[in-house]
Order: structure tokens, then C-alpha cells, then sequence
């Protein structure tokens, strides 16, 4: 061993596998990083004085006698107001061009805010899709999941709702992300005039996957400093997550450690509910709401990763490709928003939890109408009814390229009310149908 500027240098690799070296070395942590042969490492094992390090782009190449410098710490994010408007690496270096951050350095990845520092989550936050607004209401501090088959527009949708939403500071972890779509979200947040507010922190497609493992960490740096420190309002947008999870796999492959269900690792849960739970609504004004994609597998909601994901999240939002409409939709039937009933009616109109109700009904019988029509059976007057009420439904509000506030949402719904049913047959409370049903 050799110091040099105070750093631990070494030039002796005990073990080399796929992902990992191994050295035996003095005074190392865990988490701690590392540059091997001038890749960068992290620190993810440690038996007495035996150090196992993953190699981030992989060990291809590297010689036993590979210099291993060791940082003295943990990946850091430097946090300021700064941060506003920048695009990030996995390693939180700037790939705008622009200057490095000057701040105070944090470890990321660190514990999630103390429940005794928490509080009910209980504001609103719009993001003007009326799949969300009006039936799966969004809640500061929520933490939700977009499932989305992997064909489906879900960084655009994300894009829209980063544009959309009533938040002080929106944070972008993309995960895997092609160059088509990393230059999407830099065209649309800069188009918009919104980059004052937008930060992001991006792997591509054409980085090594593992540095994805970062990323989450990253963003979700920068969002506690918002958050806690400025007492903002953030939204955390994870996008994808279910390539989070395969570079998770291909450590743990790579590793040798035995794989659980589906070849993801038995610390699946752990690793995501680490990220998840950083989700909070603090008393002094500031919270952290995340919303993730998690990308299925032909549809498959039972994989590990969707599966996990939903002990841990509080709803979900399913995206569809309606086959009447052609257009992409929130599932009114798959999709949840858990904490929804803490908003609708009080922060919203008070004929919201009604209206939602009533309209998820009526698109629930337009698909027995479907399937009778399927069937060869006549349909009745009301089934016709219920199907052009659906095809209606689908185009103007629940596709996700409608952007409107939750008001017109609602006097939306009512028209439909009102072209296709009588009051009976929609079946809303007499008082609330006396004020805004309009013939």
C-alpha cells in the first residue's frame, strides 16, 4: 500500500469475478468508493481486513495488479439551490455543459426522515390528467407506481406530468433511458420555460446498467434538501424502475448470490421500499411525493418487481391502450390511489367523490355491454347508451392527453351525465344532481 495525497493506494487484487475485485486493505467503509484501474467502485462487502469492491462498467480486463485507489467516502451529491434547472450522471457530475455545483456535499442513500419528523399527507397535487385528478386523486408524500407495458408512451406521460404539476421542484431519476428519450424530456422542460425547477439525473441506454443503482439515490439527494431543508413541495419522478431492479439482478448474478423469484434478488422488497419510503409529508410544509414507471413483462403483474412493488407503494396507475378510442388511458379499473379519500370533496368540489363514483359505474356496465355484444346477445337501449357514454368517457377524460383542472374535469363528467342518462339512472345524491345537472 502507498498513500498519496492522502488517499490509500494499492496494487494487489486477491480475487477478480464478473462484477467484483477482492484486496485485503485497512480503514475502508462501507459504501466507501473506489476507482480500480480507473473505473469507478464502490465498497459492498467487508470480512475483517478482506474488501470486496463492485466495479461499476464491469471487470473486463482489469489485471491483478490493477491500482485501487480508495476516496475516503461514500457517494456525495453537492446540494444547493443551484441544482434548479441542471442535468445530471448517475455519479451526479453535470452532462449540460454547465458548471460544477458548488454546495455542501451529502451522502446519498442515507436513512429515510424519522416517522416522529412525519405527518398524514393531505394536500392535493394536480397534474391536470384526468385519470389522476378525478379518479385516482394524487396526495403530497404519496409514493405510486405507473404499470406500463413497455411499448407505451410512459416518459412522454411522465414529461406531461412533471409540466403539469403544482409543485415547487419536480426531480427526474431516468433510469435506462434511450437518447431519444433522455433529448425528449430536455426538449419539453426546455420548451416549457420550466427548467427553474426541473432537475435530472439520467443513465442511458449506452452507460453501464449498474450505475443505475445511483440514481434513485441521487435524485432522491437532492429532493431531502428541497424538501427538507427549503421546506418545498417536490415530486420525485423514477423512470424505470424495473431496470432498476435487473441491474440490481445483474450484481446479485453476478456475485453468485442465490436469486429469489423471478432471478431478482432476495433483497428486492428491501431495495425498493429504501426508495419508496423516502416518500413523506413533513409539518413544517415541505414533502416528497414520488411516482415511478415500472414497466411489465407481457402484462405480467404477478413478476417480483410489480408484485413487490405493490406491498410497498400506496396504489398504482395502470396504463392502457383503449381499443375504442385508440388512445392511452388510466385504467379506471386496475389503477388505485390509495390516500385519494383525504382530498376529493374537501380540496377538491364537493361532488367529486360522487361524480367519480357514478362514472366508474356507468364505464363498469358499458364492459358488460361489450361482452354481451361479444357474445351475440341484443342489447338494450341502456347498453347502447353506456357504450357511446364510454367512448365519450375514454376520449375526453380519461385519455392521458387531456389537460384540464379538475373543475372542468367534473362539468365534464356532467355533460356526459346528462347526454346519455337521466338522473335515476346516473344515481347521484338529489341536492347534488339539483345543482349542476344542466338539461
Amino acid at each position: 500500500m502507498t498513500t498519496k495525497a492522502f488517499q490509500r493506494i494499492y496494487t494487489k487484487l486477491e480475487g477478480i469475478t464478473r462484477a467484483t475485485v477482492s484486496l485485503r486493505a485497512q480503514g475502508v467503509s462501507n459504501d466507501e468508493l473506489a476507482t480500480v484501474a480507473g473505473r469507478l467502485a464502490q465498497v459492498v462487502k467487508i470480512n475483517g481486513d478482506m474488501i470486496t469492491l463492485q466495479i461499476f462498467a464491469g471487470t473486463e480486463n482489469i489485471p491483478t495488479n490493477a491500482e485501487v485507489v480508495f476516496h475516503g467516502e461514500p457517494p456525495t451529491l453537492s446540494v444547493s439551490d443551484d441544482l434548479a434547472g441542471r442535468f445530471f450522471n448517475a455519479y451526479g457530475l453535470p452532462i449540460d455543459g454547465g458548471p460544477d455545483i458548488e454546495g455542501e456535499r451529502r451522502e446519498i442513500g442515507g436513512p429515510s426522515v424519522n416517522p416522529f419528523r412525519r405527518k398524514q399527507p393531505s394536500q392535493l397535487i394536480a397534474t391536470g390528467i384526468a385519470g389522476i385528478d378525478l379518479n385516482n386523486t394524487l396526495v403530497s408524500g404519496q409514493k405510486i407506481p405507473f404499470f406500463a407495458d413497455p411499448d407505451q408512451p410512459y416518459n412522454k406521460i411522465m414529461a406531461q406530468v412533471a409540466l403539469r404539476a403544482k409543485v415547487d421542484k419536480i426531480i427526474l431519476g431516468g433510469m435506462g433511458l434511450s437518447n431519444d428519450d433522455y433529448l425528449h424530456y430536455k426538449k419539453v422542460f426546455e420548451e416549457a420555460g420550466a427548467l427553474d425547477r426541473i432537475i435530472s439525473f439520467v443513465n442511458t441506454t449506452e452507460q453501464p446498467p449498474v450505475e443505475r443503482l445511483l440514481v434513485p439515490d441521487m435524485a432522491l439527494a437532492a429532493a431531502e434538501y428541497f424538501a427538507v431543508d427549503k421546506n418545498e413541495k417536490v415530486l420525485v419522478l423514477l423512470t424505470d424502475m424495473t431496470l432498476y431492479a435487473d441491474a440490481l439482478s445483474i450484481v446479485s448474478n453476478r456475485m453468485d448470490q442465490i436469486p429469489s423469484k423471478d432471478s431478482m434478488p432476495g433483497s428486492l422488497y428491501s431495495d425498493l421500499a429504501k426508495i419508496y419510503e423516502k416518500a413523506v409529508q413533513l409539518p413544517t410544509g415541505g414533502s416528497i411525493t414520488i411516482i415511478a414507471v415500472t414497466t411489465l413483462s407481457g402484462g405480467d403483474i404477478t413478476h417480483a418487481i410489480p408484485d413487490n412493488t405493490g406491498y410497498i407503494t400506496e396504489g398504482q396507475l395502470f396504463l392502457r391502450t383503449d381499443s375504442d378510442t385508440g388512445k392511452v388511458i388510466i385504467d379506471p379499473f386496475r389503477s388505485l390511489s390509495r390516500l385519494k379519500q383525504l382530498v376529493i370533496g374537501k380540496q377538491t368540489r364537493e361532488d367529486h367523490p360522487q361524480v367519480m363514483n357514478a362514472a366508474i359505474r356507468l364505464y363498469a356496465d358499458a364492459a358488460n355491454a361489450k361482452t354481451k355484444l361479444e357474445n351475440g346477445f341484443d342489447l338494450s337501449d341502456y347498453d347502447e347508451r353506456t357504450l357511446k357514454f364510454a367512448r365519450d368517457y375514454s376520449a375526453n377524460l380519461l385519455s392521458v392527453d387531456i389537460n384540464i383542472d379538475t373543475t372542468e374535469m367534473l362539468d365534464r363528467v356532467w355533460a356526459l351525465f346528462v347526454k346519455y342518462f337521466t338522473k335515476t339512472e346516473v344515481s347521484i345524491r338529489k341536492e347534488l344532481a339539483e345543482k349542476y345537472w344542466k338539461d
